[in-house]
């Protein structure tokens, strides 16, 4: 007996529809997912943050020595977290305190072999009560250390080089070009992201801010007068959504 050709027409054009319908829920589902993890990175603006304005108190849980940093997982406040900063004699139990810090998400430790959903990289812990935003001389840190008063910094620029202020304040002139920089180190983050991450100041601002990030496979010390040449970039991500707003790219010691 012959199947009712009619029937086998009105299945065959509803599995149609019901296709279409559903490849076009799909692609206004994805389009969805798109515009929500659009929204979501743009709430992520730079790399670089302060956990908060306020000081922060922690107690150590657990301690990792590596040659280049320390790290340890803390409680504060009932949170559990990681930090790392410069090698330093740290125990369990130990409380510190610290203002600064560059968060960074899915961090691989080479020397650890390990791999941080989130850590730390905190440029000051110590072991003294803050007032304010002060750091005490005796802080353990990455960062120069200040013998009494705090270290005063003017650094003359080099030759067809440029001021840390004349690129803050015209940046936008700069993008994407190559400058020369010269000034004091004052902050090194090693081997993130397989690159350097060098502060240098010159003892010249822009709107309070003197600090200038470069990024590099030079090898350089905390203290050291440098000059490195590299290109500025607006706005850099870096991943995660994470955004520099300026930064000097691929530096190299001239």
């Amino acid at each position: 007996m012959l199947p009712n050709r009619r029937f086998s027409l009105s299945l065959y054009t509803k599995l149609i529809f019901f296709t279409s319908y559903l490849m076009r829920s799909i692609a206004i589902l994805l389009i969805g997912v798109v515009l929500v993890l659009s929204c979501n990175k743009k709430n992520k603006e730079y790399i670089p943050i302060d956990k908060g304005p306020e000081i922060h108190q922690i107690k150590v849980k657990e301690v990792l020595q590596t040659a280049t940093y320390t790290y340890l997982f803390v409680n504060e406040n009932k949170e559990d977290y990681w930090i790392a900063t410069s090698k330093a004699d740290v125990k369990i139990d130990d409380h510190f305190y610290y203002r600064d810090a560059l968060e960074m998400k899915d961090f691989k430790s080479e020397e650890l072999d390990r791999t941080f959903d989130r850590i730390l990289f905190v440029e000051n812990i110590t072991g003294m009560k803050l007032n304010g935003s002060s750091i005490p001389n005796d802080s353990l840190h990455i960062g120069v250390k200040g013998k009494g008063k705090q270290q005063i910094i003017k650094v003359d620029s080099a030759p067809n080089g440029i001021t840390i202020a004349e690129l803050m304040k015209n940046r936008s002139n700069y993008a994407n070009k190559k400058v020369t920089i010269r000034g004091q180190v004052v902050k090194i983050n090693s081997n993130i992201m397989d690159r350097n991450w060098v502060h240098l100041k010159d003892g010249t601002s822009d709107s309070g801010k003197s600090d200038l990030t470069f990024t590099t496979q030079e090898e350089v010390k905390v203290g050291d007068v440098v000059t490195f040449e590299g290109t500025v970039a607006i706005n850099k991500e870096y991943g995660a959504g994470y955004i520099y707003p300026l930064i000097v790219e691929n530096a190299s010691l001239k």
